[in-house]
């Protein structure tokens, strides 16, 4: 049984010059290259409402929301089981109807090609005092 104590070496390759230690090398070099050459050509449905835009890589919650997916499809991929299954399952069906759907991120772009992106919703900063680092994480939390 591992403790606490042993969770740090445990993920830690015991021989580095070992090939097996070494992490695997992503399949596609970025996320550009995984939307265009496999995403795209894979996900081919035309049921129902959807907006796309050529432009996507100017639409930064897509880029994010694409990331995302590329990232995990890269990290599933490897599990020779249930890995691609886990990756329609819990990432592509949810990210991908919100991209697509007629209020997403694309939505300006549906009818005449890329739209430029409306302003981002206002914010004001906080006050510095504010955000409180909580004692059992790094994470900073607002005050009760």
């Amino acid at each position: 049984m591992s403790t606490p104590d042993d969770w740090d070496t445990a993920t830690t390759p015991t021989n580095p010059a070992d090939p097996q230690d070494t992490p695997p090398q992503p399949l596609y070099p970025d996320v550009e290259s995984w939307v265009t050459k496999h995403l795209l050509p894979t996900y081919l449905r035309q049921s129902g409402p959807r907006t796309w835009c050529a432009q996507w890589w100017r639409h930064p919650e897509a880029v994010e929301r694409l990331e995302a997916l590329w990232r995990a499809w890269e990290a599933l991929r490897l599990d020779p089981t249930t890995g691609i299954s886990v990756w329609w399952r819990d990432h592509a069906d949810h990210h991908l109807p919100i991209l697509l759907s007629t209020d997403g991120p694309f939505a300006r772009c549906a009818h005449r090609g890329h739209q430029d992106l409306p302003n981002p919703l206002p914010t004001q900063p906080a006050p510095p005092d504010w955000w409180v680092q909580h004692p059992d994480t790094d994470t900073p939390t607002p005050p009760p």
